[in-house]
């Protein structure tokens, strides 16, 4: 079987990494038809955003995406990319794995963590209100009315809301993926001993999804205690369901755990579409020159072929990166003893030792 897939190489190092991948998930035999599509600063001065309808008209004939590192232009107007797509295909769960490897440099050895972020609300749906503007000062007058605070005038505002709706599909989601993975435990974190209705929303709905599912093991936890208990004892955790600000938190301290970005691989998926996309931004710096590590994206990949359904090629290409992760010779600088490691190899490099490895399982 051939699968269609939009292909969106992006900017900075982006083209590098994801072609090193591409070369990478073909060496498993699976047949893709690839949809090139161009995004990033090569295309915003033409289009006017680092996005293209092109690229989003793509992702809805083929379902499924891969995507480099976007850069987002500062100071230009141009919305985020992720947040864009997220918006736009209704990407409502971001899933990012966090998994020890032996021969990564980290303090832990069996860390083995799913991150399930909330992709929609909280204080990253946008609803701000500007210092000084009229919408600033009609929003005060709001909250002084309606609860007797009177906040400074000199405030900028941000609009915190979680609904029934969009907690309850994250928690179904996050309980799905542990029946269908064989995970044990779901664990909700939030902060609801102090925002009792938003947070406390979050829980009273998690604590409810968690009776369908008698079969999982549901524990909550305080989002700071959550922080601590990561760093002390993560191994006895597994799939985490987090709203949108703390998802996005814990899921970096979660990379953080097991040797960094460079490993750290994620996936925005939807009710009719998933994006795959390593975690780590386009590091322009390094652009063209061959250097930075692919395997976020290569991970990625793996998530997207068990997404496909293609589990036999996502075990071994899986394999295969931990075995050069493993042996340790041909990985770049940042997964070196130290990054000024003369016998580091290149972005390229890595893939033909990926496939190599790919050729004798």
């Amino acid at each position: 079987m051939q699968y269609a897939v939009t292909l969106i190489p992006g900017d900075g190092t982006g083209p590098e990494i994801t072609e090193a991948t591409r070369r990478v998930l073909e060496a498993t035999g699976v047949q893709f038809d690839w949809h090139v599509q161009r995004a990033g600063l090569e295309v915003f001065e033409k289009y006017g955003t680092v996005l293209p309808d092109e690229v989003i008209e793509s992702i809805k004939q083929t379902k499924v995406g891969l995507k480099g590192p976007i850069t987002t232009p500062v100071g230009r107007g141009s919305r985020s990319a992720n947040a864009a797509l997220r918006k736009k295909l209704d990407l409502y769960a971001n899933l990012r794995p966090a998994k020890t490897y032996q021969g990564l440099r980290s303090r832990y050895d069996h860390i083995d963590l799913i991150i399930v972020r909330e992709n929609t609300e909280d204080l990253y749906s946008g609803i701000e209100f500007q210092r000084g503007t009229s919408a600033q000062e009609e929003m005060l007058e709001t909250i002084a009315r309606t609860t007797g605070s009177r906040l400074d005038a000199n405030s900028a505002i941000s609009i915190k809301y979680i609904s029934v709706l969009a907690t309850r599909r994250i928690v179904k989601f996050a309980f799905e993926y542990a029946r269908t993975n064989g995970r044990r435990k779901v664990t909700a974190v939030h902060k609801a001993n102090i925002m009792k209705f938003s947070d406390g929303l979050f829980l009273s709905v998690a604590q409810e999804v968690a009776k369908e599912y008698a079969d999982i093991q549901f524990e909550d936890r305080i989002v700071d205690n959550m922080c601590m208990q990561l760093v002390q004892k993560p191994e006895i955790y597994d799939v985490l369901v987090l709203p949108n600000l703390y998802g996005d938190i814990i899921s970096d301290l979660s990379a953080g755990l097991i040797g960094g970005l460079g490993v750290a691989p994620g996936a925005n998926i939807g009710g009719q579409y998933a994006v795959f996309e390593p975690v780590h931004g386009s590091a322009p710096k390094y652009a063209g020159q061959n250097k930075v590590n692919p395997m976020a994206m290569m991970f990625s990949g793996v998530m997207m072929l068990r997404h496909l359904g293609e589990k036999d090629a996502a075990v071994r290409l899986e394999k295969a990166l931990a075995q050069v992760i493993a042996e340790g010779k041909y990985v770049t600088y940042d997964l070196k003893p130290r990054p000024d490691d003369q016998t580091a190899v290149g972005t390229s490099r890595v893939a033909d030792a990926v496939i190599e490895k790919l050729e004798k399982i």
